[in-house]
């Protein structure tokens, strides 16, 4: 490989209120994309697209989307207006369908904030094109994970692929008001045993996500697991570049894959 392939990332999200607070993982995905070549384009699968069938957006210059409610104004006032790329669209397109994973186009939806929040803080200029990829909801571990591979080779055109999600993620669970310092065991456990096992390439470990300590009270429902399984298919080499929890149980831990 080339000194300018970039990597896969696995990306939390966390909530909308990063975009105006951005704690600690603002400045880490802000260090994050100083450290990496300038990609020539970014290709993002977010938790908040599920979809029936996998999509990719061919969209020329999508719509930034506040896909949430009951957030200050100043929050739905933010615009990401970086490009849509339908060139690489389209290569991603075809990539898919020699895999036999057919994908459709889709030239209207809107950027939502899975997208648009984490590229605030890596790339506020907006001026690199952005592909947005949906995450099937018929799709088990093991489809999610080949649909990175596919795209891996992607890395090495300067493409930089994101798994844009959450390594916890139970909102009724999170301390909104009061003490959020202290993190519940049964979120640390989790997270520990995740990246543990990506740690020693037990990769099918991470895949057989039904056997992990504690994934239902983590992850009531899977969205916002399931992008790692993507940036886990970009490169098999892991490293953590931040871990911190916000408001006690929500996990904003980034990883990388080479």
């Amino acid at each position: 490989m080339n000194l300018q392939t970039l990597p896969g990332l696995f990306i939390s999200h966390g909530s909308p209120m990063l975009a105006l607070d951005p704690e600690q993982v603002g400045p880490a995905l802000n260090r994050l994309s100083l450290n990496l070549p300038k990609p020539q384009a970014i290709v993002v699968m977010s938790a908040h697209w599920e979809s029936n069938a996998l999509e990719v957006s061919t969209a020329i210059r999508p719509e930034t989307w506040h896909d949430f409610r009951g957030f200050p104004p100043e929050l739905y006032e933010i615009r990401y207006p970086a490009s849509g790329n339908p060139e690489l669209a389209e290569e991603i397109l075809h990539l898919l369908a020699e895999a036999h994973l057919p994908a459709h186009a889709n030239s209207t939806r809107p950027r939502d904030h899975g997208v648009w929040m984490p590229l605030l803080h890596m790339y506020p200029d907006a001026d690199i094109a952005v592909v947005e990829i949906s995450l099937p909801m018929h799709m088990n571990a093991d489809d999610i994970y080949k649909i990175g591979q596919v795209l891996a080779p992607l890395r090495e055109k300067q493409i930089l692929l994101i798994g844009s999600g959450s390594i916890t993620h139970n909102l009724r669970e999170l301390a909104w008001h009061g003490d959020a310092s202290q993190v519940p065991e049964w979120a640390s456990t989790f997270r520990n045993y995740v990246v543990n096992k990506l740690t020693h390439h037990d990769y099918d470990a991470v895949l057989d996500w039904s056997n992990i300590p504690f994934v239902q009270r983590n992850h009531p429902t899977l969205e916002h697991f399931a992008p790692l399984f993507f940036a886990m298919g970009t490169g098999s080499r892991f490293s953590v570049v931040h871990s911190s929890f916000s408001m006690g149980a929500l996990g904003m831990d980034i990883y990388r894959f080479d």
